[in-house]
């Protein structure tokens, strides 16, 4: 477990082909917040996220739209367009939805309450990993239907016995969380941070898409979510983060979360 006080290219420069499993990450995309006044070379970083991840590994890309000038910037859509250029397939569009917003919208306006980012999800052929989370409760658990029949390749109709529905099957593509203080994370410190993940938004897609061991990548390592959760899951991580004071917040996190001291270079 590293974390590499750098904008995330020179930390990626050093890695080999085909290395990371997967990267979880969400750019400082638009002007929506005040990252220590740092941007980011958006093209260079997706390249260089296609050569380092492994066949069939992931990368989650958290990233919503601006608007300026009475339009949507369209940033997640170009995004989503040239990971898709550099040879990534865009496994599925998902969609991270907070219970409410900081600016709602006003019976008097013309847009309705923005509540929601996409969770692209890219992967470098088809996914080698892919742990569904199955907690949707069904409502009809325990139920079956005595028989069904269909017709086999030779034409003879056929008869088999129907599974019983399970008490759980895998969720939808929309996750919600409740995002604020206290509710993405009890870490006061984390709060630091302008903009950071609900831990169960880092956690459930590191269950989803990698295994114990294997290796997580955060190019904007911010205030670390994606890397405790990746501690706390058994994954290996290695984080980016160019801002020296984030960088602080993330060591000032697992001090207390974990009493352990990480290695920052």
């Amino acid at each position: 477990m590293i974390v590499f006080n750098e904008c995330c290219l020179e930390s990626m420069k050093r890695m080999k082909d085909d290395y990371i499993d997967l990267t979880i990450s969400s750019p400082p995309y638009n002007d929506l917040r005040n990252y220590e006044g740092y941007s980011f070379p958006f093209h260079n970083i997706a390249r260089e996220l296609y050569r380092i991840t492994k066949k069939g590994g992931v990368v989650v890309w958290v990233v919503g739209d601006q608007v300026v000038k009475g339009s949507e910037s369209g940033t997640s859509f170009r995004h989503a367009l040239y990971f898709m250029e550099c040879g990534f397939n865009l496994h599925d569009t998902m969609i991270y939805e907070k219970n409410g917003s900081t600016f709602p919208a006003r019976r008097d306006g013309n847009r309705y309450t923005q509540i929601f980012e996409y969770m692209f999800v890219f992967s470098k052929g088809k996914p080698k990993t892919h742990n569904l989370l199955c907690d949707k409760k069904n409502v009809k658990q325990g139920f079956s239907t005595h028989k069904t029949t269909y017709r086999g390749k030779d034409g003879i109709l056929k008869s088999r016995v129907q599974k019983p529905v399970p008490e759980f099957s895998p969720r939808n593509n929309i996750w919600r969380f409740i995002t604020g203080k206290y509710c993405s994370t009890k870490d006061t410190v984390a709060f630091k941070h302008p903009a950071i993940f609900p831990e169960k938004l880092a956690e459930d897609h590191i269950l989803t898409w990698s295994n114990p061991q294997d290796i997580v990548y955060d190019c904007f390592g911010g205030a670390g979510t994606s890397g405790i959760m990746s501690y706390k899951n058994n994954r290996k991580f290695i984080m980016s983060e160019i801002s020296k004071e984030y960088t602080n917040i993330i060591k000032e996190r697992f001090k207390e979360r974990f009493k352990i001291s990480i290695k920052c270079l």
